[in-house]
């Protein structure tokens, strides 16, 4: 059995956590969300915690116990505490702003750049060259830090781009004559 699958999901107070007919749904202080569950596992509830085991000795069910415990922990994670990821900006003239639930960003193109947030994430820009992404949703938050990024991820040469604020970018050297 996976060695992840078997660790219990404790349910803190404040945290209520809803089984329903193949479906779980967390709610907590930040909001809730909820996940449909994959029929290859079996959710239990035992007190304040959570067990997820799988329903038969498959390769694919014992995968999933795994995957659907980090899931489920992830969401109890996000509606108490959330999740946030920071993106540097790094270049002359690149700067970001939030307005709303838009993000403006300067990167150097002919054009400034508009991303629209998605429902459930909020961004912030503490300077003009850091982003900070909230919200309660890891995938969301994830997601949307990597299509930031992608507008201009870090060149090999000089390093200027958009990078993850724990990001190390290996600088190249240039051809020698």
């Amino acid at each position: 059995m996976s060695r992840v699958g078997k660790n219990p999901i404790t349910i803190p107070k404040g945290v209520e956590a809803t089984l329903g007919s193949g479906e779980i749904t967390v709610k907590g202080p930040l909001g809730s969300l909820s996940r449909r569950l994959d029929s290859a596992i079996s959710v239990a509830r035992d007190g304040d915690s959570l067990k997820i085991a799988p329903v038969d000795e498959s390769r694919n069910a014992d995968a999933m116990s795994g995957t659907f415990r980090a899931l489920i922990n992830n969401m109890v994670v996000g509606v108490t505490k959330g999740f946030e990821r920071k993106l540097t900006l790094v270049g002359v003239g690149y700067r970001a702003q939030a307005q709303g639930d838009k993000l403006n960003l300067s990167l150097g193109f002919s054009h400034p750049v508009v991303h629209q947030m998605p429902a459930g994430v909020k961004c912030e820009t503490p300077q003009q060259t850091e982003i900070v992404i909230k919200g309660i949703d890891k995938q969301k938050v994830g997601q949307v830090a990597a299509e930031v990024r992608a507008y201009r991820p870090p060149e090999p040469y000089k390093g200027k781009g958009v990078r993850y604020a724990d990001e190390r970018v290996v600088i190249k050297e240039t051809k020698k004559k």
